[in-house]
């Protein structure tokens, strides 16, 4: 295994608290996503990273050096509006 590559990620991790790191893998995700073209599967990802947020304990999202947000209300907020409108959105798709 090649050791500069986790040397960065590991850089990265360090610098950001895990709610920025959940922001940036849900881009990441939906850029993926968004090329399959399925709103299906693109609510199914909505669904799960609005869990995450939800679900992932306070204390991980302290204020850190590089933080997106300020606190941590912000980000179970994001995952609340995530969780409520993702199903609606399921619903309504077509594939």
């Amino acid at each position: 295994m090649f050791a500069i590559p986790l040397q960065v990620i590991d850089g990265f991790l360090l610098k950001v608290n895990m709610g920025d790191a959940l922001i940036v893998g849900f881009v990441l995700g939906l850029f993926a996503v968004a090329t399959q073209r399925s709103r299906k599967l693109l609510t199914l990802h909505l669904i799960t990273f609005g869990a995450l947020f939800l679900l992932v304990p306070g204390s991980m999202y302290e204020p850190s050096e590089l933080s997106l947000l300020g606190s941590i209300l912000q980000y179970k907020m994001i995952g609340l509006i995530l969780v409520v409108v993702s199903p609606v959105l399921y619903t309504t798709a077509q594939n």
